[in-house]
């Protein structure tokens, strides 16, 4: 059986369809009328043109004021954004920021007001050694300035004590950590102390005290390389040894034993300006080099050799002020509030140095016996003893480039920080005979 199955479709003839264009409407004045009247959008664009004619209309007084700002800062020409714009990408962010911050009116005139958006940005700094003397005292103004504090220490020298009234405070952090070992952090400015600095301690391990000088050194230029971080180096006068030249200039080369007993303090430090200079120089790194004369004041190690802190402990014990070879040795005494501030000062400003901080007053250690003996006590007796190696017979820094590019000098005279350094550790040792009679009992 056959069957045919036909499924195509009926075949329609097509009709040619010519393209014709679509006939273009007539255009009308009202229509666009009528769009800008729909929906109130007229009345939105007369708001936003009458915001326009109000701001230009302003502008004159805002410049005004302006001017006014720029007269109040005139100790310093301009205002502080202007310098930073005429620069440039000359300079960095961070110099960008710091000269904002040297030049504010708050620098001139603490009390006044800063004009909106110029307001100091709150840094973050590590100390190292920020529980030691020196530290606890920078950490204090670094606290008071309004900045976060992170203090690395590994106790051998610095003591809980100094920073224990920061505890609870959300920037303050402390770190239990030698900076021989590498550590890890993210901050603006790297303020370098970590040293035993008195003989007493640097010659109790002076292999460990060389290794902090250098390799505790490395650690930090090295984290200040990879986080972009300023690095401020607290070397020492003793880089100049028993000087030839007196008073000593940063640009004298010193006279050190590289192979005495002081060497481990003495070549150390002198290796880690080496090293500061060298990542400067190859790694652009900011760095800065202060150069510590002898410094006194609360918190010193009680019993650390010093000739200050021993003079003042053994008068007030009782026991005779111990003097080493003939007592005609001279050192310059500064306090450690003029030294921070010195610190703080080249740590901010635009010169890597070194630089000399210390007080050019100079005395003998006989004269300097007196003056405890003034304060303390007036029968207080003197033993002489022989003296120790490698001891300098004049110390006396020349502080005239820190006085020409940083606007640094001392400002507490020997007679007027001796007693406040004699109050504190009046407390501490008879306050610590009191604890251990009270403990016997």
């Amino acid at each position: 059986m056959n069957t045919n199955l036909n499924h195509r479709r009926p075949e329609i003839p097509q009709q040619s369809q010519d393209y014709s264009p679509k006939p273009q409407k007539p255009w009308s004045l009202t229509k666009p009328i009528e769009y800008l009247c729909r929906e109130q959008r007229l009345m939105f664009i007369l708001i936003g043109m009458a915001i326009a004619s109000a701001f230009f209309f302003l502008q004159p007084q805002f410049l005004v004021s302006r001017k006014q700002h720029g007269s109040a800062a005139a100790t310093y020409g301009k205002m502080p954004y202007e310098i930073a714009e005429e620069l440039g990408s000359s300079i960095s962010s961070y110099d960008r920021m710091a000269i904002v911050r040297k030049h504010q009116p708050s620098v001139i005139s603490p009390g006044a007001k800063l004009p909106l958006g110029l307001q100091r940005k709150p840094l973050r700094v590590v100390v190292t050694g920020g529980a030691g003397f020196v530290g606890s005292h920078l950490v204090d103004k670094l606290m008071a300035r309004g900045d976060s504090v992170i203090v690395v220490d590994n106790f051998f020298t610095g003591r809980k004590e100094n920073v224990m009234h920061h505890f609870g405070n959300p920037r303050f952090e402390l770190i239990r950590h030698d900076v021989v070992e590498p550590l890890l952090l993210e901050v603006d400015q790297i303020y370098h102390l970590a040293c035993p600095a008195s003989p007493v301690h640097y010659k109790f391990n002076p292999v460990k005290t060389i290794k902090t000088n250098v390799v505790g050194t490395l650690n930090m230029l090295g984290l200040a390389k990879r986080i972009g971080a300023r690095f401020l180096l607290t070397s020492t006068s003793e880089v100049y040894g028993d000087p030839l030249q007196h008073p000593q200039k940063e640009e004298y080369w010193g006279n050190v034993n590289p192979i005495g007993v002081r060497s481990c303090y003495d070549e150390g430090k002198r290796t880690a300006e080496t090293l500061t200079m060298d990542y400067h120089r190859g790694a652009d790194v900011q760095v800065r080099i202060a150069r510590i004369f002898n410094t006194y004041g609360p918190r010193m190690c009680i019993d650390d050799g010093r000739v200050v802190s021993n003079f003042v402990a053994q008068a007030l014990r009782k026991e005779p002020m111990t003097v080493y070879g003939d007592g005609k040795q001279t050192r310059s005494f500064q306090y450690v509030s003029d030294l921070v501030d010195g610190l703080m000062r080249l740590m901010e400003g635009e010169h890597i140095g070194p630089f000399n901080l210390g007080n050019p007053g100079e005395f003998t250690m006989l004269e300097l016996a007196e003056v405890v003996k003034e304060v303390i006590d007036p029968l207080a007796k003197i033993e002489f003893r022989e003296n120790t190696a490698d001891d300098p017979h004049k110390r006396k820094p020349d502080i005239s480039k820190a006085k020409e590019l940083l606007g640094w000098e001392p400002k507490v005279s020997l007679k007027e920080g001796l007693p406040r350094m004699v109050e504190d550790f009046r407390g501490r040792i008879f306050g610590d005979r009191k604890e251990k009679s009270a403990g016997s009992e």
